[in-house]
C-alpha cells in the first residue's frame, strides 16, 4: 500500500514535470502496487450553439485521438522518468468535456482460489455471455462491487491510510 505521503510525491512530481498546455487542471493520479495512472484534462471542443450530442461527442472524440498522437513521445519520455524513480509502470489517460480516454493500462494478473460456490457464479456468468471466461466473470464482480460499494470502500481505504500514517511514526526495528 502506497502512503499519503506517497502519494503526495507521486502527485508533486508529475504536477511539476507535465508540461503547462497539459495542466488545464491538476492531473487526476491514481496509485496502486503495479501502476500510476495519469489522467489529463484538456480543452474541450469548442462547437457552434446547436450542435448535437453526437457531433459534441465525435470532436471530443477526435480531440483525446489527437492529443495522444501528438503527445506520445513525450508522455513515454515522462512514463520511463516516473517509472525509474517509483518503481510502477505509467497509464496515460486524457479527459474532453465528460469524455475520458485511457489510452494504456496495466492488465495485472490476480491469482485466486476459489470453493465451489464462488466458481458456480463465475460459471453461470460465463454460461449466460456476461463473460467470456472466469477470469473476466471475476473482473466483472469487482467492477460491480466498485460501482455499487463506493463509499465503502472509500471509507476502508481511508482507515488503511491512517494505520499506514501511525506505523510510520511508530519506532523502527
Amino acid at each position: 500500500m502506497i502512503t499519503k505521503e506517497g502519494e503526495e510525491r507521486v502527485r508533486g512530481w508529475f504536477t511539476g514535470r507535465l508540461p503547462e498546455p497539459w495542466r488545464i487542471a491538476p492531473p487526476e493520479i491514481t496509485i496502486d502496487r503495479d501502476e500510476i495512472t495519469v489522467v489529463l484534462t484538456i480543452e474541450d471542443v469548442d462547437l457552434p450553439d446547436g450542435s448535437s450530442d453526437a457531433e459534441r461527442a465525435e470532436a471530443r472524440a477526435g480531440r483525446a485521438k489527437a492529443f495522444r498522437e501528438d503527445t506520445r513521445e513525450h508522455r513515454i519520455r515522462i512514463a520511463r522518468e516516473a517509472e525509474h524513480r517509483f518503481d510502477r509502470k505509467v497509464s496515460w489517460a486524457v479527459r474532453v468535456g465528460d469524455r475520458t480516454e485511457l489510452f494504456t493500462h496495466v492488465a495485472a494478473p490476480t491469482m485466486t482460489r476459489l470453493r465451489q460456490p464462488e466458481r458456480l457464479v463465475l460459471d453461470t456468468l460465463v454460461d449466460a455471455g456476461v463473460a467470456r471466461s472466469r477470469a473476466d466473470a471475476l473482473a466483472w464482480c469487482v467492477r460491480l462491487v466498485r460501482e455499487h460499494e463506493g463509499d465503502w470502500l472509500g471509507e476502508l481505504r481511508d482507515a488503511m491510510e491512517h494505520v499506514a500514517d501511525v506505523r510510520d511514526r511508530g519506532p523502527s526495528a
